[in-house]
Order: structure tokens, then C-alpha cells, then sequence
């Protein structure tokens, strides 16, 4: 059995883990917590009450969050006018060169863009950015004529993308320890008016979302009350 830590079981004398809080309070018990020695992600993590064998019941999709995620995001864009890219602030920009050296292994990077006319080339290492989550994907709005736009909106911090796990639960970053309660309360409300328009059409007699919590990176989870949720 893992040990558990000074920290961990501080902050378990805080609150009853099977207890559930509303949004709020359920902020101001994590920001009570130890914190660690980095700025931790807070994330979203949630149990859908989908079939994920369904196709039509795939839960996907963007989110912008209105206070940022927190998160330096480092962007590739699969392009032939690389200088615009760059110029709109792309990390990397190119066709056959960074082509070549994702082949050969380089995956440092958190988003990729591509223009349409792109994507024939850029499917050449789809068996290495697929696994990772990183393969343009028009859905995701990362392949785009106007890539300069696409950039911006990744590099400004609050584009986050969610899609559901072969269990039907998915986790979603909505900012750092170091937000105000206020600000990540309107990140947390935005994600969920975004899970509310990706709800399938599909789902008929079921509830949507079975049960949702809140957490740091090195903090234990605190359960959202399902009022919270309930109408989505």
C-alpha cells in the first residue's frame, strides 16, 4: 500500500471524502489544501453516464476558458508559408522538414495546426501523432486556412480540447492552484455549459453525468454535488 503523505493527510482532515459540496465550497476546501512546491494543474474530472461502445454517444469537444488554463502551450504548425506562422507565434512552422523530424521521433510540442492542402503530407506521421492526441483534426478546429488565427487561439492559454475515455470519464484541465476561486469558478462553470452542448443526442432515459470532482496535481479530489450538473 503507498504511503500516504504529511500533506495528503492534511488535507483529508479538511473535509469528508465522501461527502459532495457545491462548486464553491468545493474550491475554497481545495485552495485550503497544502500546496506543493510547482503551481499545480486543478483539473475536472468527471464520469459520464454514456455507452462508450456507442459511436453516436462519443463526448468530445473545445472549450475556451475565459481565464486561461495556466498552461504555456507550444504550437507546431504543417504549413508552406512557415514565415506567417512563425510570425503568429508557432514554435515550429513547415512541411517536409518537420515532417522529417517528427519521423524521426521529436514530439515536443502540445498542439498541432495544419492547412487543408497540408493534411495529405501531414498524414505521413499520423501513426506517430495519433497516440498522442496530436494529429490535426478539422473537429478540433486545428486544420484551418486562416492557420495564423488557429495559432493565436491555441497560444493564448484558454483553448482546451476534452474527449471521452474508453470508461466513459474525462479530465479537463480549468487552470492552476495559484487561480482565485472566482476565476476558476467561471472555468469550471464555462467547461460545463461546453459538456452541455456536447451532450449526445442520443442518451435517452439516463443521467449524463454520474459524478464529478475537482483536484490539484499532488491533491486528493473533492466531490461536486450533483446539483451542480444535474440540468445539463
Amino acid at each position: 500500500m503507498a504511503k500516504i503523505t504529511k500533506k495528503r493527510k492534511t488535507a483529508s482532515e479538511l473535509y469528508t471524502h465522501a461527502d459532495t459540496y457545491p462548486l464553491n465550497e468545493a474550491l475554497e476546501l481545495l485552495s485550503k489544501f497544502p500546496k506543493a512546491r510547482f503551481d499545480e494543474t486543478v483539473e475536472l474530472s468527471l464520469h459520464l453516464g454514456v455507452d462508450p461502445k456507442q459511436s453516436t454517444q462519443m463526448v468530445r469537444g473545445i472549450v475556451n476558458l475565459p481565464k486561461g488554463s495556466g498552461k504555456k502551450v507550444r504550437v507546431v504548425a504543417f504549413t508552406d508559408n512557415a514565415q506567417e506562422a512563425l510570425d503568429a507565434g508557432a514554435d515550429e512552422a513547415g512541411m517536409d522538414d518537420l515532417i522529417a523530424k517528427i519521423m524521426d521521433g521529436w514530439t515536443d510540442f502540445d498542439v498541432a495546426v495544419s492547412t487543408p492542402a497540408a493534411m495529405k503530407e501531414v498524414r505521413k506521421v499520423a501513426r506517430v501523432l495519433g497516440p498522442r492526441g496530436l494529429m490535426p483534426n478539422p473537429k478540433s478546429g486545428t486544420v484551418t486556412d486562416d492557420i495564423s488565427a488557429a495559432i493565436q487561439s491555441v497560444k493564448s492559454g484558454g483553448r482546451v480540447e476534452f474527449k471521452m475515455d474508453k470508461t466513459a470519464n474525462i479530465g479537463i484541465v480549468v487552470g492552476k492552484r495559484s487561480f482565485s476561486v472566482q476565476d476558476l469558478e467561471e472555468n469550471i462553470t464555462t467547461v460545463f455549459d461546453a459538456l452541455g452542448k456536447a451532450r449526445p443526442e442520443s442518451l435517452k432515459g439516463h443521467s449524463y453525468i454520474k459524478s464529478a470532482a475537482i483536484s490539484g496535481t499532488m491533491s486528493p479530489g473533492v466531490r461536486l454535488d450533483s446539483a451542480v450538473y444535474a440540468n445539463l
